[in-house]
């Protein structure tokens, strides 16, 4: 799946049922809207028809169809831009910074990381990527190792675990020569939209692999962040482990605002 600018076609919504009934109707659109996204009938940057023609083909009003691309603006699953109209959303490096890293350096200091590949490997999965994702420990997968610097100085190790049917055909060249993040490269060339992540940090001691690719001293106090990426329906699609050397960065998270 390619990335697109074109204007998305009426035909690839689905109307609402006229005798629709249960959730509230903007919860109807916001769903429709979702699926013509996830099946790629609506593709990642290209722009949604005007308002008034696709409140119309969707049968409900205007201030309905607003209210359902406000919560997928909101989620970042569409993106509005001045004077030009509502685009699907595509992973770039903005994206990236502003809703899946959260690395700065203490005195506040917050800039993209330059991503090194160290290792890229087809395994079988262990248990607890297993587990994450939903799967059986043993199903092939996909695992990367990627070391970031930040400020020139190595900070952060990712490993990746990623199920290696979603991911049929990603070789190690392909990967390296990504043209921007690693999300991206996930939606425009697999169909696969990365839309939230969840978390768990917890606090450890530097081990040999974090030794060896950080350079750190054995023992150093280190940050490890646990992520599943998601996709629509909260569907798994990756596992990746970071271990962040918090001598000089801290983790910084932003909650949204309550409603």
């Amino acid at each position: 799946m390619r990335r697109s600018n074109t204007l998305s076609s009426l035909s690839a919504f689905e109307p609402i049922p006229a005798d629709a009934a249960g959730a509230p109707l903007y919860r109807l659109v916001r769903r429709s809207l979702l699926r013509a996204i996830e099946s790629g009938r609506c593709a990642a940057g290209s722009a949604l028809p005007s308002e008034r023609a696709l409140a119309g083909a969707l049968g409900v009003s205007i201030g309905t169809l607003r209210h359902a691309t406000d919560d997928l603006v909101a989620e970042h699953i569409l993106v509005r831009r001045q004077g030009r109209g509502t685009f699907v959303a595509v992973h770039n490096a903005d994206r990236f910074m502003f809703q899946f890293f959260h690395v700065e350096r203490s005195d506040g200091l917050r800039q993209a990381p330059q991503v090194e590949l160290v290792a890229f490997e087809r395994v079988r999965m262990d248990e607890e990527p297993a587990q994450a994702l939903g799967l059986k420990t043993g199903e092939p997968a996909i695992q990367i190792d990627n070391r970031l610097l930040l400020q020139g100085r190595a900070v952060i190790h990712d490993r990746l675990t990623l199920p290696a049917m979603l991911f049929k055909g990603l070789t190690e060249k392909r990967f390296r020569e990504r043209p921007s993040t690693i999300y991206h490269l996930y939606q425009t060339e697999f169909g696969i939209t990365v839309t939230l992540a969840r978390e768990r940090a917890r606090a450890m001691t530097a081990d040999r692999s974090v030794v060896r690719i950080l350079g750190v001293a054995a023992g150093s106090p280190v940050m490890e962040v646990r992520r599943t990426a998601l996709t629509f329906g909260d569907k798994p699609v990756e596992y990746r482990v970071s271990t962040i050397h918090t001598a000089h960065y801290e983790y910084v998270h932003q909650l949204s605002r309550p409603a």
